[in-house]
């Protein structure tokens, strides 16, 4: 890893040369990839000094242990001792996170689009839930969280949740969250204290940016008004200001129904619709390619049970890379750090044995 650090330090020193010359700055484009390339690599060199320092800590820390003659002294330097490799195992995780190469796609805009599955109002309740968690999650990123349709339920909770999170690697971070996500816990509607088994389905859609929209015919589209509604049927208002849009030619139907004004229902509403026109169109791209080599790396069963949440146990464990944390109530708080970090890790790797595989 030295070898590896040595070049990627040397390159930041590079990029930061780049970025001050006048012709950079007067090509948008070259600046903008250039301060892409900056971030990427600013945030390896901190995490990479951090370790450094970390573990100079922790060769201070062994030294004294070696020396020191007072027991009570030498016990609070073993405690020191094991918090530093606490964190140190932390940040070469974190590290190696980041060492994987970004891709094009990773700061895209990402719509998260939640279902309530098997389990009723209990579902309903536990998407709701999931929104919590990935609001907090994104907030934790510094990333912003618009929200583009819903469906609430009456019990609490949403049937269905749409919304868009934009920041630094937002698609990196989130592109292995898509599949149903189980959760086993006494539902508040229980009154014999038994555990459900309730379900809710996760897709990531990447909106797609201006050179990859799909222009949409308005003569394939079917646009109907309605009045909005809340849980329950009251009436968020009087006027027919909900929208809901069908594709005519695949039979795709977006809806919303969150602001006041019918013009910017539609315009989300629309939003939606290219961002589900384009996952299409990729997913055709993706089984066009599978056909011609047996294995795919990089895919997920969206139908397949990826992770099951746990409360009476506080577990949650995600089922694709055999992974068992106890601290659902962190995770519930929006702390997905080390899942996340262990699934990219995990698919990389797939990735890079599938392109060996392919030559071998």
């Amino acid at each position: 890893m030295q070898e590896q650090m040595r070049k990627l330090l040397f390159r930041f020193e590079q990029v930061e040369e780049l970025l001050a010359q006048a012709d950079v700055l007067s090509d948008q484009k070259r600046y903008q990839e250039l301060a892409q390339e900056h971030s990427y690599l600013s945030d390896i060199k901190d995490k990479w000094l951090l370790c450094e320092d970390l573990q100079r800590q922790l060769e201070e820390n062994q030294s004294l242990l070696k020396e020191e003659k007072d027991l009570v002294f030498a016990d609070f330097i073993r405690q020191e001792i094991v918090e530093l490799e606490k964190k140190i195992s932390v940040s070469t995780s974190d590290l190696n996170h980041l060492l994987i190469p970004p891709d094009p796609l990773d700061s895209r805009n990402v719509i998260l689009e939640m279902r309530a599955g098997t389990g009723g109002d209990e579902a309903a309740i536990f998407v709701g839930d999931c929104v919590r968690m990935y609001k907090l999650y994104a907030d934790s990123k510094g990333w912003k969280h618009e929200l583009l349709s819903c469906t609430p339920s009456e019990m609490g909770g949403f049937k269905e949740y749409f919304m868009v999170l934009s920041g630094h690697n937002a698609y990196r971070c989130l592109q292995y969250e898509a599949g149903t996500h189980r959760v086993q816990r006494v539902p508040k509607t229980e009154a014999q204290g038994r555990v459900h088994t309730s379900a809710v389905t996760v897709a990531i859609l990447v909106e797609p940016d201006e050179n990859e929209k799909i222009i949409l015919d308005e003569k394939d589209l079917k646009i109907d008004t309605y009045r909005a509604s809340g849980a329950g049927g009251q009436h968020v208002n009087t006027t027919d200001s909900a929208v809901r849009i069908t594709h005519i030619p695949t039979g795709l139907v977006t809806s919303c129904q969150e602001e006041r004004s019918q013009h910017k229902n539609k315009d989300k509403a629309k939003r939606l619709l290219v961002a589900k026109l384009a996952e299409r169109k990729k997913q055709k791209a993706e089984s066009e390619m599978a056909a011609l080599r047996a294995s795919q790396v990089g895919t997920v069963d969206r139908a397949g049970r990826i992770r099951t949440y746990n409360f009476p146990q506080n577990r949650v464990t995600d089922h694709r890379i055999d992974l068992t944390l106890y601290k659902l109530n962190l995770i519930m708080e929006g702390d997905l750090d080390e899942i996340i970090s262990a699934l990219i890790a995990y698919f990389y790797q797939k990735k890079l044995e599938s392109v060996g595989n392919q030559f071998s």
